[in-house]
């Protein structure tokens, strides 16, 4: 049988036909398989493929046909990037890289028989596993609210309709109307995000609505960036924002989609959009594969194996590794370490020791941008941080305008080494 590996594989009947490629049409090739095209997945399957140079047969499982990064989002919202500028699609893995492209769900994983099972139908075998599922919310993590009520109080922690939703939401508020965020818990996707955002729905709310206010209601003590976002939002925005901690109520906390309140610690506040970012936890698919402690799934830092099964190897926000923030910069640079490892495993080729880096950009205003950022090294017990840097408060606008700049052009590199 003769199967075309670089067109797209759809759902269903014809993603079923995927399974005689690896058997019958691979040639006894090892088969990985890649659930989830983001940052750490879509990185791994592109890696793999491209220096394994055709000796390993690579599915990459991803639902959506287009993905929109987290990572830029908060600039969509507050008017520096359109939507399509945030979207990527998978034709090049498949068309330049020979990635077998699966449209559908992964629901279930047979670890003994080494399989992948699909929504569609399919099963999917495979040598290695690598899961990079992104994140899920914790249940009841914050009273009142659940996934069943994201349109009336969306949470836009999963870039794409939600995003469009929030920001048409904020456009559409009344003159001097109230913008709230409930910010989550400590560990969460991209540390300096809701503040991020809540710098760019500043931003926004000043061209549109100036006379609106925005409360942030946090259970965290402190956050990423602090005192360059409190300076910021005293620089761009003084009056506009009011951040209240755990001291005066932050983590005592419920909502009422219904009837867009938020409760505070007794004190019920009648708002016109209200952002909920609840805790999180590993994506579905690791509880289903049954790879987790708790709401992670631990890994074994020198090659990103689940500590529960040397046959998986775990990607990005999902894992419990150590120091790394879970970024898409982080996510990034655990797949390359993990496709080495894989190729290491499957074809003998040399295997490097593990080195990790992150940085993360935020856009507080026009030109004003800031950073934070590590290297790490794989020890026995985690991803260790080696050292690190944070950009300063007081600094000039010449040295924000180049750190802005410089978060352009990691856009644009980190995607094309994501998706070709």
């Amino acid at each position: 049988m003769t199967l075309n590996r670089r067109a797209f594989i759809g759902t269903g009947a014809a993603a079923a036909a995927l399974l005689s490629a690896p058997m019958l049409g691979a040639q006894g090739k090892p088969r990985v398989v890649v659930v989830g095209g983001g940052a750490g997945g879509a990185t791994a399957a592109r890696y793999i493929a491209k220096d394994s140079d055709g000796a390993i047969d690579v599915t990459l499982v991803e639902p959506t046909r287009a993905y929109y990064t987290c990572f830029f989002s908060n600039l969509y919202i507050g008017g520096f990037r359109d939507l399509s500028s945030i979207g990527h699609s998978y034709g090049t893995l498949a068309t330049d890289y020979g990635i077998n492209v699966v449209h559908d769900w992964a629901v279930g994983i047979d670890r003994d028989a080494k399989t992948v099972s699909l929504a569609g139908g399919a099963v999917l075998p495979y040598d290695r596993l690598i899961l990079s599922p992104g994140i899920d919310f914790v249940d009841d993590a914050v009273p009142g609210w659940s996934v069943a009520q994201q349109n009336k109080m969306p949470h836009a922690y999963k870039a794409g309709s939600q995003t469009e939703l929030l920001k048409a939401q904020i456009e559409a508020m009344p003159e001097g109307g109230l913008f709230a965020m409930v910010a989550p818990p400590n560990p969460f996707r991209c540390p300096p995000g809701p503040y991020e955002r809540v710098s760019m729905v500043a931003h926004l709310l000043k061209q549109i609505n100036p006379t609106a206010k925005i409360l942030v209601v946090d259970p965290k003590e402190k956050f990423s960036k602090m005192a360059l976002f409190q300076e910021g939002w005293q620089k761009h925005y003084g009056g506009m924002i009011d951040w209240i901690g755990p001291d005066f109520g932050g983590a005592n906390v419920s909502v009422n989609p219904d009837q867009m309140t938020v409760d505070i610690d007794g004190a019920v506040e009648k708002v016109d959009v209200c952002n909920v970012i609840p805790a999180q936890k590993a994506g579905r698919i690791c509880d289903m594969a049954q790879i987790t402690e708790g709401n992670w799934a631990p890994i074994v830092p020198a090659t990103m194996q689940s500590r529960m099964d040397e046959n998986i190897h775990v990607l990005g926000d999902a894992t419990n590794q150590g120091d790394m923030p879970k970024s898409g910069y982080s996510a990034n640079s655990q797949a390359k370490v993990a496709a080495m490892a894989v190729r290491g495993a499957l074809t003998g080729s040399k295997v490097f020791p593990a080195k990790f880096s992150n940085t993360c950009w935020s856009l507080i205003d026009t030109d004003d941008g800031v950073k934070v950022g590590a290297s790490y090294e794989a020890t026995d017990e985690k991803i260790a941080k080696v050292d690190g840097f944070i950009s300063d408060t007081g600094e000039d606008a010449a040295l924000r305008k180049a750190t802005y700049e410089e978060s352009i052009g990691w856009y644009a590199g980190i995607t094309e080494d994501m998706f070709g």
